[in-house]
């Protein structure tokens, strides 16, 4: 991206916020919409199956409580939602956002489920639907980091698919996400999608938003819908399975490949330290997976010896 591109990004997402907060419509939902079935709830409100009473079509609302969402971090989500979505493979959000006296609401397209409800504990996903994913995923986080923003976010509850066989599936839930360059402080807690960058900060301390965050979340999504568990619970120092894969990153001469890799062939082993290496500056871009989609990316093991950790045998950190 040349300067004047950034700029003209940076200035466009502002004039967005801008007019969005100053023709934010207080509405009540009732008078407009018919609210059919709740599809989701989580930590930042919840989203319904709603019909628009005067079109007659379905959509998806997302509900935001305002006592734990601001207006500015409401306004981010909508309008990064907004800009993004001409993208194929990014969830399309509609121009309609509105707030109620308790809520700050905005409307997407509606989806069959997300890639989490396909994901079977030590099994995962078929390795053909996860190379569909792969594919579809890695354009859009190109398109994304192209346009110099960081999505921050990658699970798979924010992968939408459009069928099982993931042949249309979706980028969504932009809450996270944020300018490259941006300084950040540390999470509440670290998921294993959390880059080891991320997990070392201090309290006090501030990271510069980098698109190799994203390629991280991405290798490990990769990981475990291939597999059906995770590699470690979080990439820190104190966590045996992450210093295994390390130590092994480090000296592959010396050390084994660890157990629960040793599913994965040679070429897909390549890809995944690819893009989940511990040193940020050695990560590839997501577009890499591309280069390896003609070769199988599992193989077939005898009497399991790819053994799964601990780890994925507690459910509360297995599945997010």
């Amino acid at each position: 991206m040349n300067l004047n591109q950034k700029r003209w990004n940076e200035n466009y997402l502002e004039e967005m916020l801008l007019l969005t907060s100053q023709n934010l419509p207080m509405i009540k939902v009732e008078d407009n919409y018919t609210i059919v079935k709740e599809l989701g709830s989580g930590s930042y409100g919840h989203v319904l199956l709603a019909m628009n009473q005067s079109r007659g079509n379905l959509m998806a609302l997302k509900f935001m409580q305002k006592n734990i969402t601001d207006l500015h971090g409401f306004l981010i989500e909508y309008c990064v939602s907004l800009c993004l979505s001409t993208h194929p493979c990014i969830i399309d959000t509609f121009g309609i956002a509105f707030q109620t006296e308790r809520h700050y609401v905005f409307a997407q397209e509606l989806a069959y489920d997300n890639l989490f409800s396909l994901l079977k504990p030590q099994a995962g996903v078929p390795e053909s639907s996860v190379k569909r994913c792969a594919i579809q995923l890695s354009s859009a986080l190109d398109y994304m980091h192209k346009k110099g923003l960081v999505h921050r976010d990658i699970k798979p509850e924010n992968i939408l698919i459009f069928d099982k066989e993931c042949r249309q599936i979706k980028l969504t839930d932009f809450g996270l996400s944020c300018r490259n360059g941006t300084l950040l402080e540390s999470m509440p807690e670290n998921l294993p999608y959390t880059a080891p960058e991320m997990c070392h900060l201090g309290a006090a301390d501030k990271l510069i938003a980098h698109t190799s965050l994203d390629t991280w979340s991405f290798g490990i999504l990769l990981f475990c819908t291939l597999t059906g568990y995770f590699p470690w619970t979080s990439a820190v120092t104190t966590d045996t399975h992450y210093v295994e894969y390390t130590k092994w990153q480090r000296g592959k001469r010396i050390f084994r490949v660890p157990n629960q890799w040793k599913t994965f062939s040679e070429e897909a082993l390549e890809m995944l330290t690819k893009l989940i290496a511990p040193d940020p500056a050695k990560r590839c871009s997501s577009t890499e997976v591309l280069k390896y989609l003609k070769v199988p990316w599992k193989v077939i093991l005898d009497n399991n010896k790819a053994t799964n950790s601990n780890v994925f045998k507690n459910k509360n950190c297995a599945w997010r």
